[in-house]
């Protein structure tokens, strides 16, 4: 046998042991793709796409923290020292569709106060797409208008409410003209069953709320009206806002349609100071003012100053420092005086806040 014959021989073997054992050979299986977090931009900062597709979405959130010494809202609160801490949790997601965003926005909210008290809020929840807004938010009679001045006992003489369920619809022309028209849920908010009262028992109808505004430079106006259809009465509210950079400053009036009653429009956040069986004495009136400075001292101290009166005599003003030590850390002392002339009584409260937002 030569050398050939010998290769040969050995290379068929090898051939017939490798066909026997085929079969069982052990192929490794190809590894799954890891698919990473990607940031989404299109909607603003903190958006990132939830994996597996094409909707973004937005956690953030604040865990707040604060003493407070007396109530700006009523002489008659039962507490000297409260402290109170709140956690909330905000989702926002967003799809692109052919007509524009689709978002949600979902808000909830945990309180703790002294003594063991606790409670869970729904705070906000609804879906937007092409202007329309539908669901549980804040009354457009505040939202679209800002609020009041940027502090926290912001509302003592009380601008509108709260937290109800709505249609929206909100048009922006992209040249400072704004405008807004809302259907409200008159069976929800601090006077559903009718502050003067009246029976909502078989009431049906909603409320409505629509407003107009135009913005130009440093300069800003606003007009919003709201028809409380329990108590057939109203309120309106126009506010001008101008940043000049080193302050900022707002001056905003109301205007009740009948001074002599309470509707959710024109209410009261002042609870029991006021007189035995005519709450009206702790609303407007016939009207009510708000004004307010700003003054950023530096990136990090900002002072803040509002001043608010009502027809019905009620004095309130508020000031405060806020100072965000690092980023998205915020140590707020604030200082409050109210009084109320139809009771003859006044009050000084303070807050001391720890917020930690993200």
């Amino acid at each position: 046998m030569n050398i050939k014959s010998l290769l040969l021989g050995s290379a068929a073997s090898l051939a017939v042991v490798s066909g026997a054992h085929a079969a069982d050979a052990v192929v490794a299986a190809e590894p799954e793709q890891l698919e990473y977090v990607r940031i989404c931009d299109a909607y603003g900062a903190g958006y990132f796409f939830i994996p597996g597709t094409e909707t973004c979405l937005k956690i953030g959130g604040k865990v707040r923290t604060e003493g407070q010494w007396y109530s700006a809202y009523d002489p008659n609160a039962r507490f000297g020292t409260l402290w109170h801490t709140r956690a909330e949790l905000q989702l926002q997601t967003a799809t692109d569709t052919e007509y524009g965003p689709l978002r949600t926005n979902t808000e909830l909210r945990w309180d703790w106060d002294d003594g063991g008290s606790t409670f869970t809020n729904l705070l906000h929840a609804s879906i937007s797409l092409g202007g329309f807004t539908v669901g549980k938010e804040d009354s457009q009679f505040n939202v679209f208008t800002g609020y009041a001045g940027d502090v926290i006992n912001d509302d003592v003489v009380y601008d509108g409410p709260y937290e109800l369920n709505q249609i929206t619809y909100n048009y922006d022309a992209g040249n400072g003209f704004t405008a807004v028209i809302s259907v409200e849920d008159s069976n929800s908010g601090p006077f559903a069953t009718g502050a003067n009262g009246e029976d909502s028992s078989d009431h049906y109808a909603p409320d409505v709320v629509a407003g107009a505004g135009f913005k130009s430079g440093a300069w800003g106006f606003k007009v919003v009206g709201g028809y409380d259809s329990i108590v057939e009465e109203g309120a309106i509210k126009a506010r001008v806002d101008a940043d000049f950079g080193v302050f900022s400053a707002f001056l905003m009036g109301g205007w009740n349609t009948d001074g002599d009653k309470l509707n959710k429009y024109a209410g009261t956040n002042t609870g029991t100071a006021c007189p035995a069986g005519r709450p009206a004495l702790c609303g407007w009136g016939d009207w009510a003012l708000w004004g307010g400075v700003g003054v950023p001292i530096n990136e990090k101290l900002k002072w803040n100053l509002q001043l608010a009166y009502t027809d019905s005599k009620i004095f309130a003003a508020t000031t405060n420092i806020k100072w965000y030590p690092v980023r998205n850390l915020l140590i707020e002392p604030e200082l409050s005086y109210t009084s109320w002339d139809s009771i003859n009584q006044d009050q000084w409260a303070g807050i001391l806040r720890f917020e930690r937002s993200f």
